[in-house]
């Protein structure tokens, strides 16, 4: 049975989706399923369907139907990924690289969501048909740490620790060239690309986006070894800002740049890792945190660098 909720605007000035995911953030609803809600006419303001943007005024009365949670459709199938910890609100692991992690247009199969269906039967069903137990997700040639919720309870407190910026994001990149400095700090906001939307660029108007990096080792090359922490998490963080900085991901073909040296070492994607993650248990309240080990791919490529000698 559908969930019908209303809302009294008290202040007007807020945009429409805004104002639902902060009053419906208990319900455990993403801004995007809001979204995905009002382009549905799902949302009425004084019973009149608007647009996400549209701005709010004081005394505005917003109708909200919540569709009850359709089962998936989605058949389970074997896909492989290395599980560090399991229990029964959450599963965390290692993603191999060249698995994408939701269905979307292009993957309807062997995705990483197919793959959690076939290990542990059921996932939390707040993301979607599609997307289950999906809190954060990493690109498809990225490798490493994630965390799943099997629980709605652990999703709803799950997204409300990455909302808060509570999760702790550590990667490792091999980046083209030689960043002149041990250390940095890059705060360029990111939004989608104004022509290829299928990119993200760094644009004035697009959301804060801050990366904090170092360098771990630097090779003769001309590759050098990076430790990414993340203050945030925006889509293809990491990938645009090293970009910005002239020193993208090796190997990253949609904002790097073509080396002939990538074939020799080995590099057949982009060189970047999800290294650890750390979090408080949603029930328990604990502490964790878990490390994913370098990919072999990349293990090799580091090795093959080494041989060659240092910077």
């Amino acid at each position: 049975m559908s969930q019908n909720s209303l809302f009294i605007v008290e202040r007007g000035g807020q945009r429409l989706d805004l104002y639902l995911a902060s009053q419906l953030d208990r319900e455990g609803l993403t801004r995007s399923r809001i979204q995905q809600l009002i382009r549905a006419e799902m949302v009425l303001v004084n019973e009149t369907p608007r647009k996400a943007k549209c701005l709010l005024q004081a005394g505005d009365r917003l109708t909200v139907t919540i569709p009850p949670q359709v089962p998936s459709e989605l058949v389970a199938e074997p896909v492989a990924f290395v599980t560090l910890y399991e229990d029964d609100d959450l599963i965390v692991l290692a993603k191999p690289p060249g698995i994408v992690v939701h269905p979307a247009s292009g993957h309807n199969s062997a995705t990483l969501v197919h793959g959690l269906l076939h290990h542990c039967g059921g996932l939390s069903g707040i993301n979607g048909e599609l997307r289950p137990g999906i809190v954060h997700r990493l690109d498809k040639d990225t490798s490493g740490v994630m965390v799943v919720a099997k629980s709605d309870f652990a999703h709803q407190a799950l997204a409300d620790q990455f909302k808060r910026r509570q999760v702790k994001k550590i990667y490792q990149a091999l980046v083209d060239g030689k960043p002149t400095f041990q250390s940095g700090r890059v705060d360029l906001p990111i939004g989608r690309h104004p022509i290829q939307r299928k990119k993200m660029a760094i644009r004035e108007d697009g959301r804060e986006a801050v990366t904090n990096w170092r360098v771990l080792e630097r090779f003769a090359q001309g590759l050098t070894l990076l430790e990414l922490g993340l203050e945030t998490g925006r889509t293809h963080q990491i990938r645009v800002h090293m970009a910005a900085l002239s020193h993208p991901v090796a190997g990253d073909s949609v904002y790097g740049r073509k080396n002939a040296l990538y074939l020799e070492m080995g590099i057949t994607r982009q060189c970047l890792h999800a290294h650890t993650l750390a979090f408080r248990h949603p029930r328990t309240g604990e502490e964790l945190q878990f490390t994913a080990p370098l990919w072999p791919d990349m293990l090799y490529t580091l090795e093959l660098l080494r041989q060659a000698g240092g910077a």
